[in-house]
C-alpha cells in the first residue's frame, strides 16, 4: 500500500491523519504544501479537493481525515 498525505503545518486534521497512520504502523509519504502554492494548486486541481489533508492511497483519492477515519472504523485501513 502506497500512501501520500499532502499537508500544511498549521492543519490539525493533518496531524490527526498522520497520527492515525502512525498508530496503525502504516508507512506514508508526507508532502508539505505550506510554502508551495503552485504544487498545492496542482494537487487540488488534479484530485478536485480543496482542503488538507489530501490523502492518496495507491494513487486513489481517499479524501481528508474524516474519510481516513471512516476507513479505519470500517476495518478497511490495514
Amino acid at each position: 500500500m502506497k500512501i501520500k498525505v499532502y499537508t500544511t503545518i498549521s492543519c490539525p486534521f493533518c496531524v490527526a491523519a498522520k497520527n492515525l497512520l502512525t498508530s496503525k504502523n502504516l508507512d506514508f509519504t508526507e508532502i508539505d504544501l505550506t510554502s508551495d502554492l503552485e504544487l498545492r494548486l496542482e494537487v487540488s486541481t488534479k484530485y478536485n479537493w480543496r482542503t488538507v489533508p489530501i490523502i492518496i492511497i495507491d494513487d486513489e483519492l481517499i479524501g481528508g481525515f474524516d474519510d481516513l477515519s471512516k476507513l479505519n472504523l470500517d476495518g478497511d485501513l490495514a
